[in-house]
């Protein structure tokens, strides 16, 4: 729509389409032609810092999932070291060595490792999900500009060669 707005009804028109479209894309490319009277570097160099400013946008929370990923298990590895260490307090206080007497310090280990795992699967399989939808998001954004650039060039060179140049 947008390219078609720019080459039926100009800058002005695309402008409007991505005013009227909301996400990412339509801003990072309503940036770079709002500067379409500058030229092609210009509208580039436009579209790049609205790039960067949208991928920041888009990345902000992220590294809380991050964050929890690898905070989750070594919660969960402390609680392991916890464990065992109680597991061998029990060996040093005890006169006879049994299972029953380590049983309670292994447990604790393997419950809070089973624990930071659970936590930390789950949170990394949402942080890869969301990491490969930005990548998309950016991935549409330089096909996008890239289109929208080259368009910009074509309606200029056609004016430059006597055409109607809309």
């Amino acid at each position: 729509r947008l390219l078609a707005a720019l080459r039926d009804n100009g800058v002005d028109g695309a402008i409007e389409v991505c005013t009227r479209t909301p996400g990412p894309i339509a801003a990072v490319l309503h940036s770079g032609l709002m500067r379409a009277d500058k030229g092609p570097d210009a509208v580039t160099k436009a579209i790049e810092s609205a790039g960067v400013i949208e991928m920041a946008f888009l990345q902000r929370s992220l590294i809380w999932l991050a964050s929890i990923t690898v905070i989750a298990p070594l919660l969960g590895f402390l609680g392991t070291v916890s464990g065992m260490i109680n597991a061998f307090d029990a060996i040093a206080a005890a006169d006879q060595v049994s299972a029953k007497v380590v049983a309670n310090g292994i447990s604790e280990a393997l419950i809070t490792t089973e624990a930071g795992l659970c936590i930390a699967i789950p949170v990394q399989i949402a942080y890869n999900w969301f990491i490969t939808k930005i990548d998309k998001f950016i991935t549409e954004m330089e096909a996008a500009s890239v289109e929208v650039v080259d368009t910009l060039v074509d309606i200029e060179h056609h004016r430059q060669l006597g055409g109607t140049g809309r």
